[in-house]
């Protein structure tokens, strides 16, 4: 029997890796991801295709590590031995960003260094290809250059966050060209889904939206509505992530929807699709508000259509409306648009014992 392919996941308990986890092992990999000690679990999202490793079908295994830590990456990647790595860890909230930038630019810009690194020194000591994917992000455009943005537009980033994106993006162009290392981009446009954490604005709104309903939150407070964003489901989006890795040569891909909606409409869809005027529930805050604002993202994915035959599966009403039910269910409300029923179950965190 043949050995099955075996991944390695930063960020595994994120709303990417718990996504591209299922994938990988709806593809018979083993999955390998690297999570953060933490005292209280943070596993939530991946906890129902968790098996316990002393059973022999387990596919599935956690490493304790950091993207701060070089020599613990290297060493999980000695013991670990993947064909391919998905680097998905980041500190990824981009207004935090500002607040925290020398902890962001580590984490998301060395972080990815030290990877590259690591695989660099293990694939020319060993020989064994490891096939790298980098989680790229649209935010990198920043104060966009061209409408839409595809995969030669030039960079502006806008936030700490986006810089050290792109500090990590080229890192990876630099190491394929010089090392020849099968390593990719994936320039990502905002992808969401009821896994999204509940300080992002999108889960952030739907998860009002149904706190409102059950009579548990009164007001829902937000910083710019004008900003427009490309939204597409995060499900579709891991699967792009997974086919730039089986193709014969690596490259840079933009994923997105070629859409863009502002955040006003996405309240305006949220609370419509439980009978309710956003306009009554919502209320400006400054401190949500960035620095520097980026104004409006839209990805041209036709690369990603024809190289990688990706398209999305998802509309933006869909998406919106998978989340508000998502959320509704999470608290004990049926959604009169499905029957009560909801495809995906919300994310929600466990209080600590």
């Amino acid at each position: 029997m043949a050995k099955p392919k075996c991944a390695l996941i930063t960020g595994i308990t994120g709303q990417d890796g718990s996504y591209l986890a299922e994938l990988l092992l709806e593809q018979d990999y083993e999955v390998h991801g690297i999570i953060r000690r933490a005292s209280t679990f943070n596993t939530d999202r991946i906890d129902h295709i968790y098996t316990d490793p002393h059973r022999e079908d387990t596919r599935l295994f956690l490493h304790y590590g950091d993207l701060n830590d070089g020599t613990m990456l290297r060493r999980i990647l000695e013991q670990v031995q993947p064909c391919e790595v998905y680097n998905l860890g980041a500190q990824s909230h981009v207004r935090v960003s500002f607040d925290s930038p020398e902890y962001t630019a580590d984490t998301v810009g060395m972080g990815a260094l030290r990877l590259l690194e690591a695989i660099r020194d293990y694939q020319q000591r060993t020989g064994n290809e490891v096939r790298f994917y980098q989680a790229g992000s649209s935010e990198m455009f920043g104060k966009v250059q061209a409408v839409p943005q595809t995969e030669t537009t030039p960079f502006y980033p806008r936030s700490p966050y986006a810089c050290a994106k792109v500090f990590a993006h080229w890192q990876t162009v630099n190491y394929r060209e010089s090392y020849d290392l099968f390593a990719c981009n994936g320039i990502l446009f905002n992808h969401e889904s009821p896994r999204r954490g509940e300080t992002f604005v999108t889960r952030k709104i739907t998860r009002a939206v149904a706190r409102i309903v059950a009579g548990t939150q009164k007001k829902l407070y937000m910083g710019n509505l004008d900003a427009k964003r490309d939204w597409g489901y995060a499900k579709d989006y891991v699967r792009a992530m997974w086919l730039m890795l089986q193709q014969e040569k690596p490259d840079d891909y933009v994923v997105a929807t070629g859409e863009t909606h502002s955040v006003e409409e996405f309240l305006e869809k949220a609370f419509g699709a439980v009978n309710l005027r956003w306009q009554d529930y919502v209320a400006f805050d400054e401190r949500y508000l960035r620095p520097a604002e980026v104004d409006l993202l839209i990805g041209n994915p036709t690369k990603a259509h024809k190289q990688l035959n990706w398209k999305p599966s998802v509309t933006f009403d869909e998406l919106v409306q998978l989340m508000v039910n998502s959320d509704l269910a999470a608290v004990g409300v049926l959604s009169e648009a499905t029957g009560g029923k909801s495809s995906e179950t919300a994310t929600v965190r466990r209080a600590a014992s």
